[in-house]
């Protein structure tokens, strides 16, 4: 609800009061002194000729409401600005007015003084119904007194409300008028107090937190910004604004937060003493507090975010917000409350056709039963028949699978006996390059003997080659021949080693130990060139020891030639 909706209410009062003979209509005369007070209590400059100019066509009978709105709304409500007037004055006056001719006045010994008479019609302004003549429903007046007891620090008692209720059905229908409600709070039918000043501070609690939309209010020590000293003031929280005074009495005002969106609160670790430290910080000043408790910090924190989250959705009043929330709620449970309330009607009527209606269900039943075990027996066969041939195809597939396998066994089988074969060769060739190499010092011993001994040619070249190099470049080609020929089968197996299927029995495979698929007789390359190494170092031993045995009847038969010519010279 907006401001002008607010200050109607207000003025609604007021110019009821005016009309004596409630006939809804007011003299232009006290429509003056009307205007007159309203212009200088929301603080407006005064057109006095303004509405004689507004009426100057009507005659000087009197104005009814319809007729004095418009003027009411051009020249007054539509100057007023919030924050330039003091709002509580401005409903002191409208009460005024209308307290002297509508409010029977209260009782010797009433719970309610004059002051705690006009805050509850504030109050119940602000949770009245936004259509004239203004009303309290019940749900507006329990959540009223709900609070009431919560200030007086007691248990809520339904059962005052609940009587009145019952009593007047009016009450439920069309709600209450102020002065009813005031009547009835006055004798203490609404509430169980056992004190009236806790009633007056209880009241006074509450009239502070929702008319003045005071969300929390309180002692807590400032930090300086000119000495840096600490200070106890007294803290008064708006959605806008957190003002600090010297005492609760509101009387020396020392400061004022402004808070807007870019205002922000942050939590200080204790240091100089003070415990419960938090901030406000502002565009211009950083403004540190500390609570009396943590209690009391989790409090003052959660209230200023509270007001920071008005500001920012624009609104002035937790309260208002909370009104309109409560009022939905109850136009959702109302139509509820109709939609069951027309269900139960149509149940009503459609039970002089509820045998029949089950009749027919129950034959419907029997046909989709039967129907149901018709499709159910064609389901199971067809599904039966799909797992079956699913069945068979996944067994062709495992039989494709295995057949592969047992290929790339042989394949590995077959593989294994060439590389062996391969191994061996390279194996031979590395000896025979080892002799070679052993045999190339001895050549030109070997073409001496060669020179000297013409005569044995033929056998002597039978055993050692004219050329030892040309026999050691034989040999390098062999074993390079062997080696790529070893590379060659190194490849190919690494190549059939690869699974066929590696999502199936992939893990297995990587933790099993690797071995020949040979089951006997296969040796690894390394085995083979040990084995074959021992061996030649047996050859080489009796290679060395038949060439020194032929070297030894070389030199032999070299001294029985010497001689032979030296017995010829002499001849």
């Amino acid at each position: 609800m907006d401001l002008k909706s607010e200050l109607l209410k207000s003025i609604w009062y007021a110019f009821t009061s005016l009309d004596v003979e409630k006939c809804g209509k007011v003299s232009k005369s006290q429509l003056k002194v009307l205007s007159h007070n309203l212009y200088t209590v929301l603080n407006i400059p005064h057109d006095p000729v303004a509405l004689e100019e507004h009426f100057q066509d009507d005659d000087d009978g009197p104005v009814s409401n319809h007729g004095y709105m418009p003027y009411l709304n051009k020249y007054i409500l539509d100057k007023v600005k919030e924050g330039t007037f003091d709002k509580e004055k401005f409903d002191d006056l409208c009460w005024m007015m209308t307290m002297k001719k509508n409010y029977r006045g209260r009782p010797e010994k009433g719970l309610l003084s004059e002051r705690d008479c006009f805050k509850v019609f504030c109050l119940f302004n602000l949770l009245s119904e936004d259509r004239y003549p203004l009303v309290m429903i019940p749900e507006e007046m329990e959540y009223l007194l709900k609070k009431l007891s919560t200030a007086m620090s007691q248990e809520w008692d339904g059962r005052p409300l609940e009587g009145l209720i019952s009593q007047d059905a009016s009450v439920r229908e069309e709600g209450v008028s102020v002065w009813t409600f005031l009547e009835h709070m006055g004798a203490g039918r609404l509430l169980q107090v056992t004190s009236a000043e806790a009633f007056s501070l209880a009241l006074d609690e509450v009239f502070l937190e929702m008319y003045h939309s005071v969300l929390k209010r309180g002692y807590m020590w400032k930090k300086g910004h000119m000495r840096r000293n600490w200070t106890e003031r007294w803290f008064v929280l708006k959605p806008s604004s957190m003002a600090y005074y010297v005492s609760e009495d509101l009387k020396d005002k020392r400061g004022e937060i402004q808070l807007d969106k870019s205002c922000i609160i942050e939590a200080i670790p204790d240091r100089e003493g003070k415990r419960c430290l938090f901030c406000v910080k502002t565009q211009n000043k950083t403004y540190e507090m500390s609570a009396s408790d943590q209690r009391q910090k989790v409090e003052w924190t959660q209230a200023i975010q509270t007001a920071l989250r008005l500001q920012s959705e624009g609104k002035s009043s937790l309260h208002q917000e909370l009104k309109l929330k409560r009022r939905v709620q109850r136009d959702q449970s109302q139509r509820e409350r109709s939609l069951s309330a027309r269900s139960s009607c149509s149940s009503q009527s459609d039970d002089l056709n509820t045998q029949e209606l089950e009749k027919e269900k129950e034959r419907q039943e029997q046909e989709i039963e039967s129907i149901i075990q018709v499709r159910e027996r064609e389901v199971g066969k067809t599904e039966r028949s799909l797992l079956r041939d699913s069945m068979q195809i996944e067994m062709e597939e495992k039989e494709k699978e295995a057949e592969q396998q047992k290929k790339r066994i042989q394949e590995l089988e077959l593989t294994q006996h060439k590389l062996e074969a391969a191994l061996n060769m390279e194996i031979q060739a590395r000896l025979e390059e080892e002799r070679a190499r052993k045999l190339e010092p001895m050549s030109q011993h070997v073409a001496w003997v060669f020179l000297l001994y013409k005569t044995t040619q033929k056998k002597r070249s039978s055993l050692f080659s004219p050329s030892v190099s040309f026999y050691l470049q034989e040999v390098q080609e062999k074993l390079r021949n062997a080696s790529q020929h070893v590379r060659h089968w190194n490849v190919q197996l690494n190549r059939l080693m690869t699974p066929i299927n590696p999502g199936d029995r992939l893990e297995h495979r990587l933790s099993s130990k690797r071995l020949c698929p040979k089951k006997e007789g296969a040796l690894a390359s390394n085995e083979f060139i040990s084995k074959y190494k021992t061996r030649a170092g047996e050859e080489s031993a009796e290679d060395s020891e038949g060439l020194e045995g032929q070297m030894e009847a070389a030199r032999l038969s070299d001294d029985s030639d010497g001689s032979k010519e030296n017995s010829n010279g002499q001849i």
